[in-house]
């Protein structure tokens, strides 16, 4: 499981950012749309990683 942060974006939208993968940011009207798209954005990049046979950050969170 990753960290996830959550914050108000524009137009009442909710950011969510995983900072143990950089640049995995995305955004919803909801909270619950942010979090689901943040999710998929987190295993789309782990797989590319992969099949790219290159190393997955490590979660840095405790």
């Amino acid at each position: 499981m990753r960290e996830v942060i959550l914050y108000p974006g524009l137009d009442n939208y909710r950011v969510a950012e995983c900072p143990s993968l950089p640049g995995r940011i995305s955004q919803g009207e909801s909270k619950e749309v942010a979090i689901t798209n943040i999710k998929e954005a987190i295993k789309i990049y782990i797989e590319a990683l992969e099949e790219d046979n290159l190393p997955v950050p490590v979660e840095n969170s405790i």
